[in-house]
């Protein structure tokens, strides 16, 4: 979705410039994970640097079936079984246990859609549904869209990178809200992914840490 998003995005002379500058979008739109897999490692990082957010996943991972770091993370069924001390003892807080076993009862109740099943919903859809779950906020849903389920038209505009972004593109004083934001970029869909992108890249230039992994 990269190359057509690209040229439909550099009909805007600031784009152009952010485009020629930071080079072709690189977003990878589908991980492979279903989406119990994705919003379980979500949980299992929030509030985390990158580093210590994978250890922690992986511990998780030791307790799934391959007993491996690299995954599969456990089944639904297999966190349901799991004790309190044994999710505790991954580095996980009370508050990310209850919500993984609360992902857990919703993917075995039908709540959480296999990747099948996303494939027919719509962005909203998927949004309205995934929110009533404990611990999972608009955000979290926004970036499996767009990292496992690769929907091309998301534009996370609570996200801080996002919203720095587009102030230093527009040569704003200040990030715009996010309903500003919002409206600003209506006119770019059906390509708000890879605009979003870019917005992180533009945030993130002149900064000496590494990028954010989970958005590079």
């Amino acid at each position: 979705m990269a190359d057509s998003a690209t040229l439909f995005l550099g009909a805007d002379p600031d784009l152009a410039a952010v485009i020629a500058r930071i080079g072709p979008c690189t977003l990878r739109g589908d991980d492979g994970q279903e989406p119990y897999d994705a919003l379980l490692r979500a949980i299992a990082g929030q509030q985390l640097h990158g580093a210590a957010a994978r250890k922690i996943f992986g511990r998780l991972c030791l307790l799934g079936a391959q007993e491996s770091v690299d995954g599969p993370p456990p089944t639904p069924g297999r966190i349901l079984s799991l004790s309190e001390e044994s999710l505790r003892s991954c580095g996980l807080s009370g508050n990310k246990l209850l919500a993984m076993k609360g992902l857990a009862q919703a993917r075995l109740d039908g709540l959480v859609p296999s990747r099948a099943e996303a494939a027919v919903m719509t962005d909203e859809e998927l949004i309205a549904r995934l929110v009533t779950l404990r611990g999972i906020g608009r955000w979290t849903v926004e970036m499996l869209l767009m990292f496992t389920l690769n929907r091309p038209d998301v534009m996370p505009v609570d996200d801080f990178g996002v919203r720095e972004g587009w102030r230093r593109i527009r040569k704003m004083d200040l990030p715009p809200k996010p309903k500003a934001l919002k409206e600003e970029t209506e006119r770019f869909a059906p390509h708000r992914s890879t605009l979003a992108w870019y917005c992180w890249r533009v945030a993130e230039e002149g900064k000496k840490t590494a990028p954010n992994p989970l958005t590079s």
